[in-house]
């Protein structure tokens, strides 16, 4: 059984190479550094007085109903279309000279991916909005944090446009979802190697 398993994994880990779009993870332009530790990724941007770093965990990212659709629907010799990982993202924003850190929580709602055409729409919103303690690891619950939901359009638009001065736009958020699902898919094909290791290993 292992045997049959390891080369499964084998031919599995082929295929996966083979559709593989980015052989080193794809760079995100306005000058954001990327720091990649395991699912999770950071990028941070440095602008007069202000640190900006975006936090995603390609962990759970690709949105379920993708998935469920290609089970039904899949001819034998079709293609698999192609999963995007969508993570959500935490935006914080530093100033040099406060303690305080704003921390905006975004994420790209399901039924907005691959709408094309709808030019002005964003593609993620803004979720939550807190202040954090800055330089401080762990975020208090005792900290107000702002949902968007009921929140004046008004304001939301200022605090989209807000991320957007620092770099935060539907630019950056296209090319956060391509740096998503070139991490996401490399960590598969990690994984399977692992795995294949694992199932030899006797």
């Amino acid at each position: 059984g292992d045997k049959a398993f390891a080369q499964f994994l084998t031919d599995e880990i082929q295929e996966e190479k083979k559709i593989q779009k980015h052989k080193s993870l794809p760079k995100v332009s306005g000058g954001w550094e990327l720091e990649v530790h395991g699912t999770e990724a950071k990028l941070v941007r440095k602008i007069a007085g202000e640190k900006i770093t975006v936090t995603f965990n390609i962990n759970n990212s690709i949105p379920s109903s993708a998935e469920e659709d290609t089970q039904e629907q899949q001819k034998p010799d079709e293609q698999e279309p192609e999963l995007t990982s969508t993570p959500n993202f935490v935006v914080e924003v530093i100033k040099d000279d406060t303690k305080q850190t704003l921390v905006l929580d975004c994420h790209f709602p399901e039924d907005e991916i691959g709408h094309e055409g709808e030019e002005e729409s964003d593609i993620f919103t803004i979720r939550e909005v807190s202040f954090q303690p800055t330089g401080e690891a762990d975020w208090k619950d005792t900290n107000y944090t702002l949902n968007t939901d009921s929140l004046d359009w008004a304001l939301y638009d200022h605090l989209m446009d807000f991320l957007a001065d620092r770099g935060v736009d539907n630019t950056f958020a296209d090319e956060l979802i391509e740096l998503s699902t070139a991490l996401e898919h490399q960590e598969y094909i990690k994984f399977l190697e692992d795995l294949k290791s694992f199932v030899k290993c006797q």
